[in-house]
């Protein structure tokens, strides 16, 4: 139902382009590690998913849960609620490795948060949490490494500025693009692998800030 909904709305707010290393959907049992840059990018990770043949699994924090309506979908849907800070933070790697034995797709943000900057522009993935690379090693799952840009011109900024953002993205349509990389498989201790990962996603992210600013030079595309 999110990548349902994600499917409908991202393409009324922005102009979404997808592109990928690889063909066809990602791989049942795979881990997609995307970078998060706003509290719009997840509809846009899952509408670029969707329209890739994949409908993943969501780790996000447990605190959606109490939205009333979201929570019910979440919990629904079998998305997986991260307790940051407390002794149940564990269980959500314990979840997210049985959903990947199912066959199921897994998407983490490998930063654990939102930046703290309030510009509208894009950066770099910030540090990685190491929650992804034990996930990996416990799993044994590969790494799907993600990148998205455009997504704060959607949603950034304090509370008033993502509200008005969000109201004049229909007028405005900003291009948006999702970048998937090619599979990858962590090695080595925890943070070196946390490293890798970093790499991989960052690698993805400057592939579709690329794509991106190539098609700023061309006339607004028809929506998608």
């Amino acid at each position: 139902m999110l990548s349902r909904t994600a499917t409908a709305l991202v393409p009324l707010l922005g102009r979404l382009a997808v592109s990928s290393d690889t063909a066809g959907p990602v791989a049942p049992g795979s881990i997609v590690a995307a970078n998060h840059t706003s509290l719009a990018d997840p509809g846009v990770v899952l509408a670029a998913l969707h329209r890739l043949g994949t409908e993943p699994v969501v780790m996000a924090t447990a605190g959606l849960w109490r939205i009333p309506v979201l929570g019910r979908v979440l919990q629904g849907g079998g998305h997986i609620p991260v307790h940051r800070g407390t002794d149940r933070a564990a269980d959500s790697l314990a979840a997210a490795a049985a959903a990947l034995a199912d066959g199921r797709v897994v998407l983490i943000y490998g930063e654990g948060g939102l930046p703290r900057r309030t510009d509208p522009r894009d950066a770099a993935p910030g540090t990685f949490r190491s929650g992804l690379a034990r996930l990996a090693a416990r799993s044994g799952a590969p790494v799907v490494p993600l990148g998205q840009c455009g997504a704060r011109r959607l949603s950034s900024g304090s509370t008033a500025k993502q509200v008005a953002g969000l109201v004049t993205a229909p007028l405005r349509r900003p291009a948006l693009h999702v970048h998937v990389g090619a599979p990858v498989r962590l090695d080595g201790d925890v943070p070196a692998a946390t490293e890798q990962a970093h790499r991989a996603v960052t690698a993805a992210w400057q592939e579709a800030v690329r794509r991106l600013e190539g098609r700023s030079t061309e006339p607004a595309a028809p929506r998608e």
